[in-house]
């Protein structure tokens, strides 16, 4: 999962090109954006949702669980305090936990996740924030000393 600028056909191209093995099956909905993912190497199966008696959700039910799991996980644990600036962060760690759930050794997901940390270059706080070192950096207090 990603944030993308726009539901347009190069963002939504560009994302599953990013995202997807081509050769693979992608079901969506009738958006003329998926338009043309048949011609770059996926099996699209369309499914139109306008003008159908069966609701959105029964139509697509993975999709919609997979958001109604998002938007209780954002809204519960954050409180809905997610900014979009921070938003990739908060979807890669559902996409963690949500790819995790059953997993029958639970153990192993501390120390995938430290594995993980080995090979991913540190993230400074500054730098997850958008502030750059050197201006925020605050001078250390001064010892106080008696003479």
């Amino acid at each position: 999962m990603r944030q993308i600028p726009d539901a347009s056909a190069g963002s939504l191209h560009l994302f599953v090109g990013d995202s997807i093995a081509s050769g693979s099956v992608v079901h969506t909905d009738g958006w003329l954006g998926y338009s043309g993912l048949d011609t770059k190497g996926y099996i699209h199966e369309v499914t139109i949702l306008k003008g159908r008696k069966a609701s959105a959700s029964e139509l697509l039910p993975r999709v919609h669980r997979v958001m109604s799991l998002l938007k209780r996980w954002l809204m519960g644990t954050h409180q809905g305090a997610v900014s979009h600036k921070h938003l990739d962060y908060y979807l890669d760690e559902f996409t963690f936990r949500f790819n995790r759930r059953k997993s029958a050794s639970r153990g192993k997901l501390f120390f995938r996740l430290v594995q993980q940390a080995l090979v991913v270059e540190p993230s400074p706080y500054d730098l997850i924030v958008g502030r750059s070192g050197a201006a925020t950096q605050k001078s250390k207090p001064q010892a106080v000393g008696t003479t």
